[in-house]
């Protein structure tokens, strides 16, 4: 009897101890995942490069003790399928909100981290900006975004916008919102 309980309790509280790995922070405070690009922050280079490897360009904006940028970096990035998209079709480039690292636009200007967020109204953490792949040399960031993540969803919403972006979906008459709702009456079936 003692033994069954025992064993009992061992299957209940073993799941408890053993989390999963979590991603390092920097010592800017925000996390460091394998799939971020580390770069002079000139955004127009940061194109070039996304487009020399046939990736999208896309922005995520965080600061440091973002709850929810854990949450995302944590729960929802490392889930097989969204990693694997992360990884072979994005070229993500990170932007501390409160930071000091100096950014060159499209434009050309250049600004602080704090500053640039300012100037692109960006104002919550996690925010993922998706990149049109033709920008003029007059546009700066703002008017090159051709979607927006504000904020932590969850696994469907994140894998949903990552491939609508894929897809282009902004360039049709399908909205986000519609695409998802259809894409999930698939994922809840599986």
């Amino acid at each position: 009897m003692l033994r069954s309980i025992l064993l009992a309790a061992a299957l209940v509280f073993t799941p408890l101890l053993v989390s999963a790995e979590e991603v390092p922070l920097g010592d800017d405070g925000l996390h460091k995942p394998e799939w971020l690009n580390d770069t002079f922050l000139d955004m127009r280079e940061d194109l070039a490069d996304a487009q020399a490897q046939g990736k999208r360009l896309a922005i995520i904006v965080e600061q440091r003790g973002c709850i929810y940028c854990d949450q995302m970096h944590n729960e929802i990035f490392p889930i097989p399928e969204i990693n694997g998209i992360l990884n072979d079709e994005f070229y993500f480039v990170q932007i501390n909100m409160f930071g000091d690292l100096e950014i060159t636009d499209f434009d050309g200007e250049v600004l602080s981290e704090r500053n640039m967020i300012k100037k692109w109204g960006v104002f919550f953490t996690p925010t993922i900006l998706f990149i049109d792949d033709e920008i003029t040399d007059s546009a700066d960031a703002s008017e090159a975004i051709v979607a927006v993540m504000p904020g932590a969803f969850g696994k469907f919403m994140t894998l949903n916008m990552l491939n609508w972006v894929l897809l282009e979906g902004y360039n049709t008459d399908e909205h986000f919102q519609k695409y998802h709702a259809r894409m999930l009456e698939t994922q809840l079936d599986r």
